[in-house]
């Protein structure tokens, strides 16, 4: 299954978020982090504050943190809120639209792709691997990190 650019987005924001769940973050660091653009980045953050997923403060010391703990979003429910409920393929111009066997499967397997992001929390994401907190706090690799063990 391929997911959309802004649930990549909505991702990397929640992901850098949940790495810095004691304060508010502003929009600017988020997408100088990323490389993202600012414009896109408003866009997904706007959905994702709807969703009930982010909570957002305005004014001068203002930016965005998670509604919930990182322990308590799902990954999957992340993709879920971003990708919509529509079928995996448009069957409105196929000719066995109405009588085709392989609806269900390609619903099958999308329930079971959601399923599987489901059991990931942002913050076993987030610690999944030992770089990754580091690099979404700020730290950067030193060359030790590029070693590979023999």
């Amino acid at each position: 299954m391929h997911l959309s650019k802004f649930t990549d987005y909505a991702l990397r924001v929640c992901l850098y978020l949940g790495a810095h769940q004691d304060r508010i973050v502003p929009i600017s660091e988020i997408t100088r982090a990323h490389e993202l653009s600012r414009s896109n980045l408003m866009k997904v953050v706007n959905q994702l504050v709807d969703g009930g997923f982010l909570k957002s403060t305005r004014g001068r010391a203002g930016g965005v943190a998670l509604a919930r703990p990182a322990a308590a979003i799902r990954i999957g429910e992340i993709a879920r809120f971003m990708e919509g409920d529509d079928q995996m393929v448009d069957c409105s111009t196929c000719i066995l639209r109405g009588s085709c066997g392989l609806v269900r499967g390609l619903a099958e397997a999308k329930d079971a792709f959601y399923q599987s992001l489901d059991r990931f929390s942002l913050a076993d994401s987030v610690l999944a691997h030992p770089r990754t907190l580091a690099i979404l706090q700020g730290a950067s690799p030193t060359e030790s990190d590029f070693v590979t063990a023999k």
